[in-house]
């Protein structure tokens, strides 16, 4: 039997996931964090990004979060995030075009637009399309 830990993934909205896992991995400000049973405390910023899932027996879940905190206790994991949601629940459609809106509005010099709103509407769209990607790659 491996060794797991529990790890709450949560949103403002709801919860998404709640059981025993046996490794996470989350994208930090400083890059990607893995995080195993019995790791060291911790708490940390999360950009926007995947946390992947690691459950016992070795199945992946894959989950898109907007950006926020991460808590790690050595048996228990925390993700609080801005918004969560599966990656299988995603619209690919509506992350692309997203993404599309955000690159015109920041290519447009002429528009008034608030640089750091398009360019953070920028970053989720390239996420939520990531977590997609990884899913897909997960599933074939």
């Amino acid at each position: 039997m491996a060794i797991t830990t529990h790890l709450d993934i949560v949103s403002a909205e709801k919860e998404i996931f709640s059981g025993v896992v046996e490794m996470v991995v989350a994208t930090g400000e400083l890059g990607e964090l893995g995080i195993a049973p019995g790791h060291a405390p911790l708490l940390a910023v999360l950009k926007p990004g995947e946390v992947r899932v690691t459950l016992p027996g070795g199945q992946q879940e894959v989950y898109y979060i907007s950006g926020g905190m991460l808590e790690v206790q050595p048996f228990y994991v925390t993700v609080l995030a801005d918004t969560a949601e599966r990656a299988a629940d995603l619209d690919e459609a509506a992350a692309i075009a997203a993404k599309k809106r955000a690159e015109e509005a920041i290519a447009n010099k002429n528009a008034e637009i608030d640089y750091s709103t398009a360019a953070a509407e920028l970053t989720r769209a390239v996420a939520q399309i990531r977590a997609i990607q990884k899913l897909r790659k997960k599933i074939k």
